[in-house]
């Protein structure tokens, strides 16, 4: 017990980084999880990675406090990347919604508080439980995990004034709309599609109301089309969660100066 006293600040540390990361990352920051059960599960896996390392021995002064700043820092971001990028499940049902009419009746998120797209709801439920059955989840831990290859205990700051670093948030902020543009494109597309037949019908048959009945086609097409392409849809979140991996792994590098 006397030998471990040296070593309890660095655990410390490693206790700060892994539960701001899980204040961030998607599934474990939801607030259908109860804090007390965050915190548990960051204090185990911080025991099990400290057991699992050499970590150095600190003192508590005022380099410290920068260090446990640091760290808060270090597992926001790397979160914050991990939610950014999962979010184009989110922006993917949001354009979908617009297309087929359901814009307007957003949904309460339980898990996050805020308001969202039906569709977007309901794909980002579908991508959860992709992610649960991949062991997804495992990756994500295992990604804070291996963030002390990159960004030792020791590293003092982060250099944010880093044009790479910079450069490379701009490029995951883009990523993440060009991720949702692609998933949302075949079903975005085909009622546009509807949008033109329907565009002819109504100058061919003046008669008909095309905004009557315009709305349930629209609405008929976008399930029936969704239905077809939820296979390419859950490739799409495949390659996604993979692309969110890399990406914390090149956000570690940048942090680390490496």
């Amino acid at each position: 017990m006397i030998e471990l006293l040296p070593k309890f600040p660095a655990f410390l540390l490693i206790f700060i980084r892994v539960t701001s990361f899980f204040l961030m990352i998607p599934l474990f920051s939801y607030r259908t999880i109860p804090s007390s059960h965050k915190v548990g599960l960051g204090f185990f896996l911080s025991v099990l990675m400290f057991i699992n390392m050499e970590p150095p021995s600190l003192i508590i002064d005022g380099a410290y406090y920068l260090l446990i700043l640091k760290e808060a820092l270090v597992g926001l971001l790397i979160g914050f990347l991990a939610y950014m990028l999962f979010s184009a499940i989110q922006i993917a049902g949001g354009l979908i919604d617009f297309q087929m009419g359901f814009a307007i009746a957003n949904v309460l998120d339980p898990q996050t508080g805020v308001q969202s797209p039906l569709t977007g709801q309901y794909l980002n439920t579908i991508a959860l439980f992709f992610l649960l059955t991949v062991n997804g989840h495992h990756l994500l831990m295992d990604g804070i995990f291996y963030s002390y290859r990159y960004i030792p205990l020791q590293q003092a700051w982060i250099e944010f004034g880093d044009e790479n670093l910079i450069g490379f948030l701009a490029k995951s902020f883009a990523l993440m709309f060009a991720i949702a543009f692609q998933m949302s494109i075949p079903v975005v597309a085909s009622i546009f599609l509807v949008d033109v037949g329907l565009g002819i019908v109504a100058r061919t048959v003046p008669q008909l109301n095309i905004f009557v009945v315009g709305v349930p086609i629209k609405i008929i097409a976008g399930l029936i089309i969704l239905m077809i392409v939820m296979g390419v849809l859950m490739a799409s979140v495949s390659h996604l969660f993979s692309t969110t991996l890399t990406a914390m792994r090149e956000m570690m590098n940048l942090i680390g100066g490496s």
